[in-house]
Order: C-alpha cells, then structure tokens, then sequence
C-alpha cells in the first residue's frame, strides 16, 4: 500500500477566526488512541469548543470532540478528552512566555493529516470583542464590494 502524501483536511474551526485576532499560528502533532485516528479518517470531529491549555511544560488540547469509533469495542475512546499536544520546546516555551503576558490564549484552526499523521493547527490569539467583530466584518463585506466593483469596470460593464 503506498504512503499517504499532501494535506487531507478533516475539520476546521471558523468561529475561531471571527472570535480572535490570530497572531502566530503553530503546526502541532497529536497523541491519539487507535480508535480516534479511525474515527478521524472517517472524517468527523468538531473543534468549535477547543482550546489549549498549558500545565507542566505539557501543551494539552481540550473539549475537542472526535466521535467514538463506530466499529469500536470496549477499547474505543472518551469524545471529549484532553489530548497531548507535540511541539518542539523552544515552540512551548514562547507559547508560555506569550500566554503568561495576559490577554492570550491558544485555539485549534484545523485538524489534518499530513503524509500520513494527524496534525493540528494552532494560533495563538486575542479574543475580540463584539465591536472588532463587527468592524472586521463590515472591512471584509467593503473589500468584496470594492473587488466585485473593479472587476465590473474591467470587464467594460460598469
């Protein structure tokens, strides 16, 4: 059987783009159970309520949701449980520094395979409030209107 290659996407958390101004992003590796890898090949998981959470030098993702795999046995997995993060320490410890400074947090983007192993993506991020939301979507809707405008006016149909 040849090897898995490229970036097949299993899960993306859009609510975390809209709730927080992402300032870094990380790619991390994952250390799952058997039965959360199936289950992640089948392509289900939810990262909308995940967030990352440090403790003892250790990066840990919570309240990620991967379903029970359904041909699981006794042996299949907890939905909801806390799942080490793998990052090089020179990554966890800028994440710690940035973190203690307040105002920060860390939230899961994505969650993909890559050639083979499940990885996630990471952002370390600033929470927005309702007001930024708002402007941020008002800027977005301005700039898809001016774009949609000049391509009109290059197409000659103003």
């Amino acid at each position: 059987m040849p090897k898995e290659t490229g970036r097949k996407l299993i899960a993306q958390n859009k609510r975390a783009r809209h709730d927080y101004d992402i300032l870094d992003t990380y790619e991390a590796g994952l250390v799952l159970m058997g039965t959360e890898v199936k289950a992640l090949r089948a392509g289900r998981a939810s990262l909308v309520d995940g967030f990352a959470q440090i403790a003892d030098g250790e990066i840990w993702l919570h309240n990620v949701h991967i379903p029970e795999y359904t041909e699981g046995t006794w042996t299949n997995h907890a939905p909801r449980r806390r799942r080490k993060l793998l990052l090089h320490r020179a990554e966890i410890e800028k994440l710690i520094g940035k973190t203690r400074e307040g105002g920060l947090t860390v939230v899961p983007l994505s969650l993909y395979f890559k050639d083979g192993r499940a990885k996630v993506e990471i952002a370390l991020a600033r929470g927005r409030k309702n007001y930024d939301k708002r402007h941020a979507l008002a800027e977005r809707d301005a700039a898809r209107e001016m774009s949609r405008i000049m391509g009109r006016q290059a197409k000659g149909r103003v």
